[in-house]
């Protein structure tokens, strides 16, 4: 299998390489910066230079493959959401999957699939209610930007290209991702919890998210949205717990919500609302996690 990237040098996008070169598949890799997506990633990928994301991607970069995973985008929790930061998020997703689906439009053999990343604040926050992919969608800053991120994806079905997105939760992982951000503090024992900690926080881990993009490449039978989620869900105060356990440092500290939102504004509803987010399509499928509870995978990634 010949395989197409975007964001391929993020935490996620380095982790489903790394698995698709493991099974044997050939790996194109889209990129702003093809010297620095080289010397991170090495010489088993071939590199393509995109820079501007509103317009086409070289078309050359799609000869012969079979599949492409689209993980672009700007990140959510980097900085503060002012406009113009706002408009980063949204751009870098919805303008940048527009072009790579109007580049396959153009192609003589098109891929077979597109995976695309969304994210599982396309439902908003729901307190304890279980959600499943057919639950109702909200209409909120990052709920309207996933639903125009499907949405774009969502158009090379009209070009005979079977379409996968995965709302993913946050992710867990070495090296990266959420905990890179919250070990600091914990392994310091200043971690807590935030706000009221009932918040529900859906999370994965790295490996079996990656996983679940290359099971999307490859079985035929996947189509329309995936939660891409670990099956147990837990609250913030539950993490913190967790996370205080493995690490062996207490866990006292609690942020006032109050706090939160004065020094993140409108992204502090990030940190404060969440979503019971449950993978029912991936568990109807028999999918194999290797970390399903969160002792399991913060094992693993809390050091």
């Amino acid at each position: 299998m010949k395989v197409l990237i975007t964001g391929a040098t993020g935490f996620v996008g380095k982790e489903v390489v790394k698995q698709l070169l493991a099974n044997g598949a050939e790996v194109n890799v889209l990129t702003r910066n093809v010297a620095k997506a080289a010397l991170k990633m090495g010489s088993q990928c071939r590199f393509f230079q995109w820079q501007d994301t509103s317009l086409l991607p070289p078309l050359v970069a799609f000869e012969g493959v079979d599949g492409v995973i689209n993980l672009m985008g700007e990140g959510i929790a980097d900085k503060r959401w002012d406009e113009e930061q706002k408009k980063k998020i949204y751009e870098s997703r919805i303008t940048g999957t527009a072009s790579l689906v109007e580049a396959m439009e153009g192609l003589k053999e098109r891929p077979k699939v597109l995976v695309s990343s969304s994210a599982v604040g396309i439902y908003g926050d729901r307190a304890n209610e279980e959600i499943t992919e057919t639950s109702s969608l909200a209409d909120d800053f990052l709920a309207n930007v996933c639903k125009d991120w499907e949405r774009e994806a969502s158009r090379a079905l009209e070009l005979g290209i079977r379409v996968v997105t995965i709302r993913t939760g946050v992710v867990l992982g070495r090296g990266g991702g959420a905990l890179k951000k919250m070990l600091p503090p914990f392994k310091l024992g200043l971690g807590g919890k935030l706000g009221s900690g009932q918040q529900y926080m859906s999370w994965i881990h790295v490996n079996d998210l990656a996983s679940m993009y290359i099971e999307a490449l490859k079985n035929p039978e996947m189509q329309g949205p995936y939660n891409g989620t670990a099956p147990y869900p837990i609250t913030n105060e539950e993490f913190t717990k967790c996370l205080g356990k493995a690490l062996k440092r207490p866990t006292f500290a609690t942020v006032p919500a109050v706090a939160l939102k004065f020094l993140f504004g409108e992204m502090s509803a990030v940190l404060l609302e969440g979503q019971k987010v449950l993978p029912v399509k991936f568990k109807e499928m028999k999918f194999r996690f290797q970390y399903p509870t969160l002792e399991k995978a913060l094992k693993e990634t809390a050091y």
